[in-house]
């Protein structure tokens, strides 16, 4: 690991030069003790398709945003604390290379590489960065993850009731337990899901009824204990009745919409050069 750099000019002058890219829609990410260790653009698997996406790795926190101009404006900030992060390498295949998954307990996506030589690199640079702050922190590793979202390519029909066949006019949408994608019909309900939101979110019909059971169950216990012989009910966790289609879907739309400078006419990866660099 690079410590040698923390506390010195010329890390400041890489971080002020990120925040600067950000501008006034990111975070201050200048803290004592942090390090930029790598940076560098990753192929993002959104919702509706594969975007390039700029990242950098400190030694703390992974940050990723929309590119607008190449190393001059980006937007779309995101923060990750590396605590609670967990990758997990997907296999190759013909159309899909060089890629992983990035966990956490409220979000998880794919990303790929340019090459198998970068995909490693910054596998292993997370990975270790991963194991320094739990060891820094005295955290356990996080088990619980959030569902990666399925593509809407993936599908043309739900994967719930496998019968609604979506079109310009049926929507797709996406479960927040599972990640499926999914017609209205077989997503009315919502249910609070603490670790991804404050509000009760879209989800399934069938992780509805999981989620709403499993309530039941915990409420069935709190009740016993408490006051044997007293009704059960369904908490707050669960919101029945139609879901009015202006949740959160579209995060990734407007994460991704209008993605600046990017050459549309050449392809995204060319080969021999480096779409990464790690400092040392």
């Amino acid at each position: 690991m690079v410590d040698h750099l923390a506390n010195t000019e010329i890390n400041s002058q890489r971080i002020a030069a990120v925040e600067s890219c950000f501008g006034a829609s990111g975070q201050p990410l200048a803290l004592p003790g942090r390090v930029l260790l790598g940076e560098g653009v990753l192929t993002k698997e959104c919702r509706k398709k594969a975007k390039p996406r700029i990242f950098f790795l400190f030694n703390d926190i992974l940050v990723y945003g929309s590119i607008v101009l190449s190393k001059r404006k980006y937007r779309s900030q995101h923060i990750i604390p590396l605590e609670e992060v967990t990758l997990e390498p997907l296999p190759e295949t013909l159309q899909a290379k060089n890629r992983w998954m990035i966990k956490t307990a409220k979000k998880s996506f794919v990303v790929s590489a340019a090459s198998t030589t970068e995909r490693q690199e910054w596998i292993s640079h997370i990975e270790e960065c991963v194991r320094r702050q739990l060891l820094a922190t005295g955290r356990q590793p996080t088990t619980e993850h959030a569902a990666p979202w399925i593509p809407d390519k993936a599908t043309d029909i739900c994967m719930r009731c496998t019968q609604t066949r979506f079109s310009a006019l049926t929507r797709r949408h996406h479960c927040r337990k599972c990640g499926f994608v999914v017609c209205a019909e077989c997503s009315r309900e919502r249910f609070l899901l603490p670790r991804l939101s404050p509000k009760p979110l879209r989800v399934c019909s069938l992780c509805y009824r999981e989620l709403a059971a499993q309530k039941r169950r915990e409420e069935a216990k709190e009740t016993y204990r408490n006051s044997p012989g007293q009704p059960t009910h369904l908490g707050s966790g669960a919101v029945c009745g139609a879901s009015s289609g202006d949740d959160d879907d579209s995060d990734e739309d407007r994460e991704g919409s209008g993605d600046g400078d990017w050459p549309s006419q050449v392809e995204f990866y060319t080969s021999g050069v480096s779409w990464s660099a790690f400092h040392s």
